[in-house]
């Protein structure tokens, strides 16, 4: 039976678990006394402490996030009641700030703030050294310190000072054959951010570090002789060493293999020509660039302390979109302080002209710890105290608009973002001014007819917006039905939905035979142009 079990719950079995795993790399001599768990968000408390239980460890290590919180909580409870001895160690981003607000700070019995790579070991260490912990007498409050009232002891908060990254051992070797054949590989070349936009995390999370960029290089192609092929790079600004960028890029590119695929998170206004000249040289479709954008308002930019330059962040939207086959991600936060409906959708309208693939619509989350909170009083921010806690309302956007847009930004998810909808998507704003009012139009439209915002058959939902744009918009039925059949075999189906067939013409039922393999999300927009 292992003494230290490292378990967290992920959103999905697909994301594994990164942090977790440099734990396990560092852990030293303590590594073979350890075992790694991962459950997700989708699995019941109950029997997520039963599987923890089962291996009778002596301390869990609960790595906790904004997504997994709630649920971690009732795990800790749970476990804390059948095994009060048991150590329970926390540790990640939701618990590295604000810890006296939080229920599962209390239950712990520690918590290691900021970067634990090497803490977690340092900590583990002592606990064991000591044996089994005190016992509690009934209905004693938990300790603030370990051995409360019987000599020294460890604190219950125990902050982490920043690694370097030449302590550290890199936990490559701890993605197995299983997470390489189907999860997503998280990999870094640097950490921290050099920006200091207050609605996010790595606005405290200073200086940049980065890794040798021999010890990446040699980590990432032992991941490549091991069979990988999707890499998806966590650092918060990719981009910002235009040197080590391209010497990575140069590395993926001359090893590349049919079915690679790259994801980075960029600067939108930083692309020399240095780096430009390497990205247009990759396959279409092989590169993924997330590009957060945020705000097209400069006031609003200036009350966030974001700076970019929005002339050459368009000139750089221009360039990969004419002159390389990167797949664009892009972000729009909707509920920042000074932002008002309008200046949201004219920000909207201008990037749906850049016409990156995909734009994430997101709803402002007040992350534990940031300085967007400084903003509450004169923009009368109010947020959900629950997790994620979004923006409810502001002084500019009241509750039931912003409810609006929260259906706006879940429904362009479905519609925009999915691939399903490439060539019907436009169709919705054809001959519009405003994408974001016409689209926000369908929104409320289809909200009033189904209620719901998850849980949509692809079908129905077809159905519904084919409804939308004969009736609503009165386009022709066959213009409609022509693009939304092929949209819809682009996911690799071949039976037409019903509701369609009377509208599709003979030039379009040799389609029908079609036989081609289903496309994952980036080939269907790559797939349109």
């Amino acid at each position: 039976m292992p003494d230290i079990i490292l378990a967290t719950l992920n959103a999905k079995y697909i994301h594994a678990s990164f942090g977790l795993r440099y734990l396990l790399a560092n852990l030293g001599p303590l590594r073979s006394r350890t075992q790694l768990l991962e459950f997700d968000i989708n699995q019941r408390p109950g029997d997520i402490a039963e599987a923890l239980l089962a291996h009778n460890p002596r301390i869990v290590g609960l790595g906790i996030y904004i997504w997994n919180v709630a649920l971690t909580t009732e795990v800790v409870a749970i476990l804390k009641r059948i095994r009060p001895d048991l150590i329970v160690i926390l540790g990640g981003p939701e618990v590295s700030h604000e810890t006296a607000q939080q229920e599962i700070v209390r239950l712990a019995d520690h918590v290691i703030t900021g970067e634990a790579d090497l803490k977690f070991a340092e900590v583990c260490g002592q606990l064991l050294e000591r044996g089994t912990p005190l016992t509690r007498p009934a209905g004693h409050p938990l300790p603030i310190r370990w051995g409360e009232g019987r000599g020294e002891g460890l604190p219950k908060i125990i902050p982490a000072p920043l690694p370097d990254f030449a302590q550290l051992t890199l936990p490559y070797e701890f993605y197995d054959a299983q997470d390489i054949a189907h999860r997503i590989l998280y990999v870094e070349a640097s950490r921290g951010c050099p920006f200091s936009c207050e609605f996010c995390l790595s606005s405290l999370d200073v200086p940049v570090r980065a890794v040798a960029l021999p010890r990446i290089l040699e980590a990432m192609q032992r991941l490549l002789d091991r069979g990988a092929k999707q890499f998806k790079f966590v650092d918060r600004t990719f981009n910002l060493s235009v040197p080590t960028s391209r010497a990575i890029l140069e590395f993926f590119l001359e090893r590349h293999q049919p079915g690679n695929f790259y994801h980075f998170e960029m600067i939108p206004d930083r692309l020399p020509e240095a780096l430009r000249e390497v990205i247009a040289k990759f396959p279409a479709g092989t590169l993924q660039f997330e590009v957060g954008i945020q705000t097209f308002n400069p006031e609003v930019a200036g009350l966030i302390s974001r700076r970019q330059d929005y002339a050459r962040l368009a000139d750089n939207f221009h360039f990969l979109r004419e002159q390389t086959g990167v797949h664009l991600h892009a972000d729009l936060i909707v509920g920042l302080p000074g932002e008002t409906v309008e200046s949201f959708g004219a920000g909207f309208d201008q990037l749906i002209a850049l016409r990156p693939q995909e734009i994430q619509v997101g709803i402002l989350k007040r992350l534990r710890g940031t300085p967007i909170v400084r903003h509450d009083a004169e923009w009368e921010m109010v947020y959900n105290p629950q997790p994620p806690y979004e923006i409810l309302q502001t002084r500019l956007i009241d509750f039931a608009t912003m409810q609006s847009l929260r259906r706006f930004a879940r429904y362009w998810d479905l519609v925009g973002n999915s691939g399903n909808f490439v060539e019907t998507t436009p169709l919705i704003w054809s001959g519009d001014a405003s994408p974001f009012h016409s689209f926000r139009h369908w929104s409320d439209w289809l909200y009033t007819r189904v209620r719901r915002t998850d849980a949509i058959a692809l079908v129905r939902l077809m159905e519904s917006l084919f409804i939308f744009l004969t009736e609503q918009r009165q386009l022709a039925p066959a213009l409609v039905a022509a693009a939304m059949w092929r949209d819809y075999q682009r996911g690799g189906r071949h039976d037409a939905p019903e509701f369609l067939r009377e509208f599709l013409t003979a030039a379009d039922v040799p389609c029908v035979r079609n036989r081609a393999a289903p496309l994952k999300r980036q080939a269907r927009h790559l797939a349109a142009g």
